[in-house]
């Protein structure tokens, strides 16, 4: 069976059969996910200006949707 460490507290634990997986418990799950809801965990971004050409293009396709 496959061993891996929580993403919470890095205790070893068995992935298969584990029903928090890949949390160790239901503690180390909701710990994380209170982290994602607090905003303590962002995805990159990045962050681009629109061009006046990138924004008349977007105005056409949704012209030619409502049409």
């Amino acid at each position: 069976m496959p061993i891996v460490k929580c993403p919470s507290c890095h205790r070893e634990v068995e992935y298969t059969g584990n029903e928090f997986r890949p949390f160790c418990s239901e503690r180390c799950k909701l710990i994380d996910f209170g982290a994602w809801a607090d905003e303590e965990f962002r995805l990159p971004t990045q962050e681009t200006e629109l061009s006046e050409e990138d924004i008349d293009e977007v105005e056409k396709a949704l012209s030619k949707k409502e049409s």
